[in-house]
């Protein structure tokens, strides 16, 4: 009999991607097998290496997926970063260390391929700052109570000459990637989307036999310009011969204010629709101040969302933008061993240089924690106050946030 720190793990063959793929839906809680048509519509996930597996005899009991991913960060820059997906164990096989050997496959292997982050979104909270992953973006989802916003509900359309069309998915896949793109490029959190994002958004290509159609609509400013859409299901709720029905954003896209107000505002005006709910927005988002009364606006959900590992600390401090100007020596505590040591950052709004450093710390860390201010959402100061950061010179946590703190939050749109 197997050993309980015998199983291996490895990446595995394409041969096996249907067991692997099995083992994924049973941890997650989904029917565990799937139709050839399934099958055949997930094959692209099969990279070589980048799918491990811990395997009981021929049964794989533990999944772990990783691919080629840009994230944008402060100032506009992208990194190279090893997006995590895909993470399950049997519940036959919990508390074997699984998670751990493979994490660290996959870490060592970023590492080696020159990915400054790693990414994830986390499922569960406490799980992955035991790999040095700390949370970078958060989001806040809304629901609009749509008779309370005082929006004028006869309204058809923005009144600065530009307008809101309806269109089908395949607009959507020839007019969204280009706007995405500006998006990301402005949006410090945003990750990359590839052509398959846009196929499985817009129903081209399909996990499941089932598809229901969404509704898109595309905003164009008064030169024709393409500057924002969204994505958005309505369900079917009436009673007392009254509408009562919800609309559901899945996406919601814009590169300029005007034409996020605009969306949300044909959103609201819908015919039958007397509520909308937001989905996954950027915790400082706009939304609630674009109504009337932005009390019509509830917090319904409110979490941690793209999660961060630093591999490269230099690099990473490097290739963003800095408002401030300032020096700081970071002691960087690792327990992965991939990213750990003493950093000097010299910042300016000219640019920044880092480099390992054998001055003394003004600040040590933990490398979860480094992710967490990385982005410009967290601060310095808070993290000292609950004990994660620790001053060793007076000031030093202040003087952080003056030079890593930014005046928007990062936003991630997206779920991988």
């Amino acid at each position: 009999m197997t050993r309980r720190d015998e199983l291996p793990v490895r990446p595995i063959i394409e041969a096996e991607f249907e067991d692997w793929h099995r083992a994924l839906n049973v941890g997650f809680l989904r029917e565990p097998t799937l139709t050839e048509e399934q099958l055949q519509a997930r094959r692209h996930e099969f990279v070589p290496g980048r799918l491990l597996g811990a395997f009981d005899g021929e049964r794989c009991v533990a999944t772990f997926r990783s691919f080629a991913q840009e994230l944008t960060v402060v100032g506009g820059a992208a990194v190279p970063a090893d997006a995590i997906s895909n993470v399950t164990v049997t519940p036959t096989h919990r508390r074997r260390g699984l998670l751990s050997r493979m994490m660290t496959q996959d870490l060592a292997a970023a590492k080696e391929r020159g990915d400054v982050v790693a990414t994830l979104i986390a499922a569960e909270y406490p799980i992955y700052g035991r790999y040095g992953f700390g949370p970078a973006t958060w989001t806040t989802e809304w629901t609009i109570d749509v008779p309370r916003t005082g929006l004028d509900p006869r309204w058809s359309g923005p009144e600065d000459g530009g307008r809101i069309d309806v269109v089908d998915g395949e607009d959507i896949r020839k007019l969204g990637p280009e706007l995405h793109e500006r998006l990301r490029r402005a949006q410090p959190g945003a990750v990359s989307r590839n052509d398959r994002w846009w196929g499985y958004n817009t129903g081209a290509l399909r996990y499941n036999g089932s598809w229901t159609e969404p509704f898109y609509a595309v905003h164009r400013s008064a030169t024709g310009e393409v500057e924002g859409m969204v994505s958005y299901e309505a369900d079917d709720n009436w009673h007392g011969k009254q509408p009562h029905n919800t609309a559901d954003v899945n996406w919601l896209i814009a590169v300029t204010p005007a034409a996020e107000r605009a969306l949300w505002h044909y959103l609201c005006s819908i015919d039958w629709i007397t509520q909308v709910k937001t989905g996954w927005r950027a915790p400082d988002d706009l939304l609630p101040f674009y109504l009337p009364d932005p009390r019509a606006a509830r917090v319904t959900a409110q979490a941690d969302w793209l999660w961060v590992r630093i591999l490269d600390v230099v690099r990473a401090l490097q290739a963003r933008t800095y408002e401030g100007e300032g020096s700081l020596v970071l002691e960087v505590v690792d327990a992965g061993g991939l990213a750990g040591g003493r950093y000097r950052l010299e910042a300016s709004a000219q640019g920044a240089s880092c480099a390992p450093s054998t001055e003394s710390a003004d600040l040590t860390l933990d490398v979860a924690d480094l992710a967490a201010l990385w982005l410009g959402d967290e601060s310095a100061v808070r993290l000292g106050a609950l004990g994660r950061v620790r001053e060793e010179r007076a000031g030093a946590a202040r003087s952080a946030d003056a030079l890593l703190r930014t005046s928007r939050r990062p936003w991630c749109p997206d779920l991988f």
